[in-house]
C-alpha cells in the first residue's frame, strides 16, 4: 500500500511540474513577444522623433546638392517604414522645389564633374544623388509622372552616351550615383545603365579601392603609403567608407539575381564588412580614421550609421552571416541610439562636412546635419526591417 502511494505521489508532482514547465514556457514565449513588439515600438518612435525634429527645424526646402540629397535618402526609407504622409510631402515639397533637377544647366558642351557647385556641375555626382528620391517618389506613387524623372534620365543618358568613365573619383560618389543607376535601370529596363555602372565602378577601384581589406581610400590623394595616418597606417575615413557600403547596400536591392556583376557586388560587400567588423569600438561606433583610433578618437555618426543600415540589410536579405554579424550591428544600434540620439530628437557626433579625418577637430552631442540625420534614418529603418524579418 505505501508503495503505491510513493508512486502515486511521484506521478502527481511529476504532472504538477509539465503542467508547470508549460505555464512558464508560455509566459515566457508570452514576455519575449512582448519584448520583441516593443522594441519594434521603440525603434518606430525614434524615426518619427529623429525626422519630426528635423523636419520642424527646417521648414523650407534646400537645394538638391549632396548633403540636403544625402538626407532625403533616409526620409524615404523613413516613410517607408512609417507610411506617415507628412515625411513623403516633405520630400516632394523638396522636389518640386528644385524642378526635379540637380544642377540647373542646360548646354551641354559646358557640363562637367569635377568638383563643383555650380549649375554647369551636371555630370558631378554630388549633384545627382537627388535623382535618387526622384526616382523613389515616382515609383512610390504608381509611376504617374514621367516628369519626375524627365531630367534624371537626361543628364545619365548623356553621360553614359560619353566615351569618359572617370566620373567617380572619390569614395562618396559611389553612394550619390550608384543607386541612381540601378534605380533608372529597374525603371526603364535598359541594360546600359548597369554596363555603364560596372564601367565607372571598375575605374573607381583602380584609384582608390584597398585589395588588401576591400575597403576604399576617399580618393586618390588619400592612397597608402603616400598618405598615412598619424600611426603610420592607411588612413580609411569612416565616413567615406560608409557611403561605398551603403551604396553596395543600396545597389543589392535592385541589381538582377544570378548576375555576374551582382555577385561581384556581394563578394567586395561581405569583403567590406569583415573588415570594418575588425575596426568597431567596444562602445559600437567606428572612430573617424577607421584603423587607426588615435587619429581622430572618439566616436562618430555618420560613418557608423551608414555602416549599421548596410549591416542590418545584409543580414535581413541573407548576404551576410547572421551570427557573425548581428551582434556587430545591434551594439552599433546602441550607440546611436542611446549616445548619438539627443533628447530633443537631433543625431549628435556627426563629423562635419569634409573629405578626411581630421586630428583635433571637435566631434561632440551638438554636432549634427542633415546628411547625419538622414543616415540615422537608414539604420533605424533597417534595424526596423530587421526586426519585421525576425517575426515573420
Amino acid at each position: 500500500m505505501n508503495r503505491l502511494i510513493n508512486t502515486l505521489t511521484i506521478c502527481f508532482t511529476m504532472v504538477c511540474l509539465l503542467i508547470n514547465c508549460k505555464q512558464t514556457n508560455k509566459e515566457a514565449e508570452r514576455s519575449s513577444e512582448e519584448q520583441f513588439n516593443a522594441e519594434k515600438e521603440n525603434v518606430l518612435a525614434i524615426i518619427d522623433k529623429v525626422n519630426t525634429h528635423w523636419q520642424d527645424m527646417h521648414p523650407k526646402p534646400a537645394n538638391a546638392f549632396w548633403h540636403p540629397a544625402a538626407y532625403h535618402t533616409g526620409n524615404i526609407e523613413a516613410y517607408k517604414i512609417t507610411k506617415n504622409p507628412a515625411f513623403l510631402e516633405y520630400s516632394k515639397k523638396w522636389a518640386q522645389h528644385n524642378e526635379w533637377k540637380g544642377a540647373k544647366g542646360v548646354d551641354k558642351s559646358k557640363w562637367k564633374y569635377d568638383y563643383g557647385e555650380t549649375d554647369d556641375h551636371v555630370l558631378f555626382g554630388d549633384w545627382q544623388i537627388a535623382f535618387q528620391t526622384y526616382a523613389d517618389l515616382y515609383t512610390l506613387e504608381g509611376k504617374q509622372h514621367p516628369e519626375r524623372i524627365a531630367r534624371a534620365k537626361e543628364v545619365m543618358e548623356y553621360q553614359m552616351s560619353t566615351p569618359n568613365n572617370d566620373y567617380w573619383w572619390w569614395a562618396d560618389g559611389l553612394y550619390m550615383v550608384m543607386p541612381v543607376m540601378t534605380k533608372l535601370y529597374k525603371i526603364t529596363d535598359d541594360p546600359t545603365y548597369l554596363e555603364k555602372l560596372e564601367t565607372y565602378l571598375q575605374y573607381a577601384d583602380s584609384i582608390m579601392l584597398d585589395k588588401e581589406t576591400g575597403l576604399y581610400f576617399r580618393d586618390a590623394k588619400y592612397v597608402f603609403p603616400e598618405h598615412k595616418s598619424l600611426n603610420d597606417k592607411k588612413d580609411f575615413w569612416a565616413r567615406g567608407d560608409g557611403w561605398v557600403f551603403a551604396g553596395y547596400a543600396k545597389i543589392l536591392q535592385d541589381l538582377p539575381e544570378g548576375s555576374k556583376f551582382r555577385e561581384k557586388i556581394v563578394e567586395k560587400f561581405k569583403k567590406m564588412a569583415a573588415s570594418l567588423a575588425k575596426a568597431q569600438q567596444p562602445e559600437g561606433y567606428w572612430t573617424r580614421s577607421i584603423l587607426d583610433p588615435e587619429h581622430a578618437p572618439g566616436p562618430e555618426t555618420s560613418g557608423t550609421a551608414f555602416f549599421t543600415y548596410a549591416y542590418f540589410w545584409g543580414i535581413t536579405n541573407g548576404i551576410l552571416d547572421k551570427e557573425r554579424y548581428t551582434p556587430v550591428a545591434k551594439k552599433a544600434w546602441s550607440y546611436l541610439s542611446k549616445t548619438a540620439l539627443q533628447e530633443n530628437g537631433a543625431v549628435g557626433y556627426v563629423q562635419p562636412i569634409g573629405e578626411r579625418a581630421i586630428p583635433g577637430q571637435v566631434v561632440d552631442k551638438n554636432s549634427t546635419s542633415d546628411f547625419g540625420t538622414g543616415a540615422f534614418l537608414l539604420a533605424a529603418s533597417a534595424y526596423f526591417q530587421y526586426l519585421e524579418n525576425l517575426q515573420e
